[in-house]
């Protein structure tokens, strides 16, 4: 198996802040709509998803964001079975991260993701929203 056999597009990007009321502010002007905001249960940051038609962005409060260009912290893929995804980066030696299979409380039933490192040091997450 293939990993586009369980890809089904961008499901977001995600960009670190260290002013999150700033940031959500600013992508609503362009008519982006807040679609959740929530709390990370592992550092108590607060979480903003926003969407403008099919582009959702992911803004979160970090300590140490890189406030430069080339900031965009990852990019998630979205797959139908993360599992498998997993199971497929793992026997191709692509899990660099040494990730395991992440949960958060997100959304309605919460989402399930790991991240691999790409050729220029961005971060690849693939997610699946249960």
């Amino acid at each position: 198996m293939k990993i586009s056999d369980f890809a089904t597009g961008l499901q977001h990007i995600g960009i670190p802040t260290k002013d999150i009321d700033e940031t959500v502010l600013f992508y609503t002007e362009f008519g982006f709509e807040v679609v959740l905001s929530t709390i990370d249960p592992n550092n108590g940051h607060k979480v903003f998803f926003l969407r403008l038609g099919d582009l959702t962005i992911e803004t979160y409060e970090a300590d140490d964001p890189a406030m430069c260009h080339g900031g965009i912290e990852h990019f998630c893929i979205n797959v139908k079975d993360v599992e498998a995804v997993y199971d497929i980066i793992c026997k191709r030696g692509m899990n660099n991260m040494n990730d395991q299979i992440n949960f958060l409380p997100f959304w309605e039933n919460g989402v399930k993701f790991f991240t691999i490192e790409g050729p220029n040091k961005e971060k690849v997450e693939f997610g699946q929203i249960l």
